[in-house]
């Protein structure tokens, strides 16, 4: 191992042993140094039967960054961003590498890729289940960007896997999971970007049902540029009282586009905050927090098709009003992201209107989804806090988990990469 190889004991085990969202205890924690060292750590997991986890950003709310008695391998050094062809735009990023990292490096380029909104998490974990983020309606999922991608499989090996080499893998890494091997380097096509306008516009809670409908209503016509949260009931900030806010971002720095597209949500209800500004875009992620000890973070999430809209919304609105409510969050997808065909890539909920997403903090949310469970279908990995049977039966639909686990048999017939959302060989 060139890397660092971390026993319980050693100075910085503590520190390493858990992650985000959990405690772990593993036997060993491997930092590589380089692709030789994970195939290393692989070969040892598998020699020596032991559970393996794979830690990039560590975010995951599952935890599955750590186990118990295993070995966990932390990519936090194999985390370079290269411009490796300029006319193409084409960015290799390490395996390890976080959203934060990879939007500081190409800012100076004018350039960037569709990714999440925080800028600690993790390339790998959120590119290999989607990537929903500020640009997602424009340029589509992170993983939608990704043109090819070196990984570790489970004997060792390293393959590339792209359109044209090992294409069964290339689909299944594209949406499901960390399944099938270590991802130690992805190759994005990134493109040309400006400075955005980003910020919340806030209404009442009492308006609630009118902003939240006539805002869903908009965002199927307004411009793909646009991309829109609008969350609400927040228990931080007066829960049942707590204002709606719309977060929202265009993809441009003309201020009038901007206010075109802008003042129709301007216009739902009374304004009681309009904070949008333009900003780099760099600066529209925003820093992870750190959870407290004890803090178990209950996140729950599911999409709404077009027809089942209202419905949803309703049911929300009843809901953030009783008092007794989890955070919501509502995200606009389509655009970009409907274009591409439902089985180019295993992840499968393309023609989805909006993702629902719910969250409390030591708090089961039954009630919460059993009225919304008449509305809303599948589910988003990354924003799941369980790994149940049903989890898994979510997220992948019938076909698309019967292709990945032809894939899983081919390249992890062992199930060593189980530490995941897991499609069992």
């Amino acid at each position: 191992m060139g890397g660092e190889v971390l026993e319980p004991g050693t100075a910085e085990y503590a520190a390493a042993s858990g992650s985000l969202f959990a405690s772990g205890s593993p036997a060993f924690v491997v930092r590589p140094g380089s692709v030789r060292d994970v195939q290393a750590a692989v070969t040892f997991a598998a020699g020596w039967d032991l559970k393996l986890s794979v830690r990039g950003g560590g975010h995951s709310f599952v935890g599955f960054g750590t186990n118990d008695d295993g070995i966990v391998v932390d990519l936090s050094r194999l985390a370079d961003v290269s411009l490796t062809d300029k006319d193409r735009h084409v960015v290799r990023i390490g395996g390890g590498a976080t959203w934060g990292q990879v939007t500081t490096a190409l800012a100076p380029h004018g350039l960037a890729i569709s990714s999440g909104d925080t800028r600690s998490v993790g390339v790998g974990g959120l590119t290999l289940t989607g990537g929903i983020g500020w640009k997602v309606r424009k340029y589509g999922l992170a993983l939608d960007s990704v043109v090819a991608a070196e990984v570790v499989t489970a004997d060792g090996d390293l393959v590339r896997a792209s359109a044209d080499e090992n294409p069964e893998l290339f689909w299944a890494l594209r949406g499901g999971g960390g399944n099938f091997g270590i991802v130690t380097a992805f190759e994005f096509a990134a493109h040309p970007t400006t400075d955005v306008f980003h910020g919340r516009i806030a209404f009442p809670a009492a308006e609630a049902g009118n902003v939240l409908n006539g805002w869903a209503d908009y965002m199927r016509t307004a411009p793909e540029e646009l991309t829109s949260i609008a969350s609400f009931a927040n228990p931080f900030a007066g829960g049942a009282q707590a204002p709606v806010e719309v977060h929202v971002a265009y993809d441009g720095d003309d201020p009038s586009l901007a206010a075109r597209a802008l003042d129709p949500i301007r216009g739902l209800g009374t304004v009681v905050a309009d904070e949008v500004t333009l900003k780099a875009y760099a600066d529209v992620l925003v820093d992870g927090l750190v959870p407290p000890p004890g803090f178990r973070f209950v996140s729950r999430g599911a999409f709404v098709d077009r027809e089942s809209v209202s419905d949803a919304l309703r049911v929300l609105v009843e809901i953030g009003a009783s008092g007794q409510s989890p955070a919501i969050a509502v995200r606009s997808v389509g655009g970009a992201v409907a274009r591409v065909p439902g089985d180019a890539t295993a992840y499968a909920h393309r023609q989805a209107e909006l993702m629902v997403t719910t969250a409390t903090v030591n708090q089961e949310q039954t009630a919460t989804w059993e009225r919304l469970g008449p509305h809303v279908s599948g589910a988003y990995a990354n924003f799941l806090s369980s790994a149940t049977d049903q989890d898994v039966a979510a997220i992948y639909p019938e076909e698309t988990y019967r292709r990945l686990v032809a894939v899983k048999r081919e390249y992890d017939p062992a199930n060593l990469f189980s530490g995941n959302h897991n499609v069992r060989p």
